[in-house]
């Protein structure tokens, strides 16, 4: 799969909330996820598709999502894209609602995603 294809895919995934059905077939195994802060008491880093899909996991049992926007892809060379995300979520623990703003940068490597980042607003 080409960087335009794959970046392509992801985008279209997370417009339909569907993006961790792409863990298995677009990420390598032992890809890196960093998040910008240690929102979830797990860490920054997590390192592979299973600890990935645990972010995926918590993410979905912690926040209900009312709708968003996500903007992108963006292509940089051959090997990145960046994507924004824009999201209404309300936090199921307090009910407390609020809008989310993110940049992701993928990094591509033989045709796999390798790498993410994410960066919030302060």
């Amino acid at each position: 799969m080409s960087l335009s294809d794959i970046a392509n895919t992801l985008v279209e995934a997370c417009r339909t909330q569907n993006e961790a059905s792409l863990l298995e077939n677009h990420y390598h195994p032992d890809a890196v996820s960093v998040e910008a802060a240690d929102f979830s008491g797990m860490g920054r880093e997590t390192k592979g598709v299973d600890g990935i899909k645990g972010k995926h996991e918590w993410w979905v049992s912690n926040f209900e999502v009312h709708g968003g926007d996500v903007q992108g892809p963006f292509l940089h060379g051959d090997d990145r894209f960046a994507v924004i995300f824009s999201m209404d979520v309300t936090k199921k623990a307090s009910g407390e609602r609020s809008q989310m703003s993110e940049v992701a940068i993928y990094h591509v490597a033989d045709g796999k995603i390798v790498r993410e980042e994410f960066y919030g607003t302060a």
